[in-house]
């Protein structure tokens, strides 16, 4: 139904959580794919409901990352303020590993206007990826799990660490918040060598430095 982007894939996937959600991944080493129930877009959701009625499957989990690099809108709207934090994978590791469970499948969502959905009908696998055309600024990456057993609101998969590229935290954070973050995500188990720091967002040295230099 939608057409397909032959634009060459992000080299990293970008997931925006808060801190207690990526020290939950680093310790048991776990990647949570959640019920949709919670999402702030309904019609989102109503999508994937949708589906999981349609393919008559007791479960239908999800994971949302997205394909564009650091913005300012995705820390605001997806992050937990001075909490937040944004991990960095790399993709092709990441998709690589999840492609080895079943019931797993992935892609990039499909922005679409109303007036093309009037016109069009509509193919059943493509509900847990198409979101109107005005959440497009998102570029966003889906996971979805599906289960054929019971119903659950969870499902957790095995993530080794050397999917994680780089762990950013959140650019309102102090700086002394940041370096207990820092010590704290470090002092996980197998988590010393990660890459870890402040996100410069909205505080950036050389910016400001190239700015100074203005003739």
């Amino acid at each position: 139904m939608p057409l397909k982007s032959f634009i060459k894939p992000a080299e990293h996937l970008r997931r925006y959580a808060d801190l207690p959600a990526l020290l939950y991944m680093l310790r048991r080493k776990r990647l949570s794919l959640l019920s949709p129930d919670s999402w702030d877009d309904k019609n989102d959701a109503y999508f994937v409901e949708l589906y999981r009625e349609k393919k008559c499957l007791p479960t239908v989990l999800a994971l949302c990352f997205t394909e564009k690099g650091e913005t300012y809108h995705h820390w605001r709207v997806f992050s937990s303020g001075a909490g937040g934090v944004c991990i960095k994978f790399h993709r092709e590791a990441l998709l690589q590993h999840l492609s080895k469970f079943k019931g797993v499948r992935f892609g990039a969502a499909q922005y679409i206007m109303m007036n093309r959905l009037r016109k069009e009908q509509l193919a059943i696998g493509d509900l847990p990826f198409l979101k109107r055309y005005a959440f497009r600024d998102e570029s966003e990456f889906r996971v979805i799990y599906e289960g054929t057993k019971t119903r659950r609101e969870t499902k957790d998969f095995p993530l080794p660490l050397s999917c994680v590229a780089k762990i950013s935290i959140s650019p309102w954070a102090p700086q002394a918040l940041a370096v207990a973050i820092t010590e704290t995500i470090k002092s996980v188990p197998d988590c010393a060598e990660l890459s870890v720091g402040r996100s410069s967002l909205i505080i950036n040295k050389e910016w400001r430095r190239l700015g100074a230099n203005a003739g």
